[in-house]
This record gives C-alpha cells, structure tokens and sequence, in this order.
C-alpha cells in the first residue's frame, strides 16, 4: 500500500501521503452522503403527495432568508 500510495503522490497532484488520504476519505464521505440523499429522495416518492399551503411557502422563504441573508421585500 505504501508503494501505491508514494506513487500517487509522485504523479504529482498530492504533495503528501497524507494529503492523498485525506481525498480519499473525503470522497468517501461524499459518496455516502450522497447515497443518503438519494434514499432519503426515493423515500419520498413513495409518499402520498400533499398540495402546498400558504404556510409551506411562508416557511420556505424564512429558511431561505435565514440561510442566505436576503432582506425581505416591502
């Protein structure tokens, strides 16, 4: 494993071995999350789907305000 790992290292787009483990683990996590997600989208596929109300959208604008900062309209 040392010898794969120094050898990606040597073609030059990590600097350090640990470097180059610190990418993979990210992309694992990534991936992961990634799978997550997508269970979590066809887990609500599977749901009866309900009409949005006035309220639905009201919060949606304050948690995008929030996230984001925009100032409110007047």
């Amino acid at each position: 494993m040392r010898e794969f790992i120094e050898a990606q290292v040597a073609k030059g787009r990590y600097r350090t071995p640990s470097e180059y483990l610190r990418a993979l683990i990210r992309g694992q996590q990534k991936q992961e999350a990634e799978k997550a997600l997508e269970a979590k989208l066809l887990e609500a596929l599977d749901e009866e789907p309900s009409e949005m109300t006035r309220q639905d959208w009201a919060d949606i604008r304050r948690e995008v305000r929030k996230r984001y900062g925009r100032p409110r309209r007047q």
